[in-house]
């Protein structure tokens, strides 16, 4: 039987009047670990069941400015990015890279998010220069099987766009893989030149 608490207890019940040797004890013990044993086996697995359950479809990334300034975590921040999958918010982790074109030559930037009190919310602080033309290229769920958003900065430095990659697929807009020659093709368009290798 089981208890409340979930123990599993055995219980074997002895004829009155008849000793019971030694034996018959420690063959009681020995059903008694058995059969916890095999509890605890199915336990265990059904944990590892549910953990190795997929979570199908894909994630999806939002970009909120200008951010909420009554989170002390977000306060003075320059954006915050919002991750999700389907419509629920998840804690996915965010990477990215402040792409630009800087006197004719190509910069990369690697970018640290800060984490706020919102789940899958994390802020971004400016940490690339103010001269040049620049995108912020921001992945969660990883380049091929994420979603990228990418962000134009302005002339006077804020948010001009903000773009997230998709195509269609049984009605349903999907992220599209963004690549580095994707990258490189806007920033050209927008500054009307190629660019060097330098970065």
């Amino acid at each position: 039987m089981t208890d409340g608490d979930g123990t599993v207890r055995v219980n074997v019940t002895r004829a009155r009047g008849i000793p019971q040797s030694p034996h018959v004890h420690q063959e009681e013990n020995r059903m008694n670990r058995s059969t916890l044993r095999h509890c605890a086996f199915v336990a265990a697995a059904s944990f590892a069941l549910v953990a190795a359950a997929p979570s199908f479809g894909p994630p999806w990334i939002s970009i909120e400015t200008p951010p909420n300034p009554y989170d002390p975590a977000a306060r003075g921040a320059f954006l915050v990015v919002h991750t999700f999958h389907h419509r629920e918010a998840v804690a996915s982790g965010v990477r990215g890279t402040a792409e630009g074109i800087v006197s004719g030559a190509r910069r990369s930037i690697p970018l640290a998010f800060d984490t706020t009190s919102t789940r899958g919310s994390y802020a971004l602080r400016k940490q690339w220069p103010g001269d040049g033309t620049w995108m912020l290229v921001i992945n969660t769920g990883g380049q091929a099987d994420g979603v990228t958003a990418l962000v134009d900065i302005g002339p006077q430095g804020d948010v001009a766009r903000v773009q997230v990659p998709t195509y269609k697929r049984d009605g349903w807009d999907l992220p599209r893989q963004v690549t580095a020659r994707d990258v490189d093709a806007a920033l050209a368009a927008r500054t009307g030149q190629g660019v060097s290798a330098q970065r």
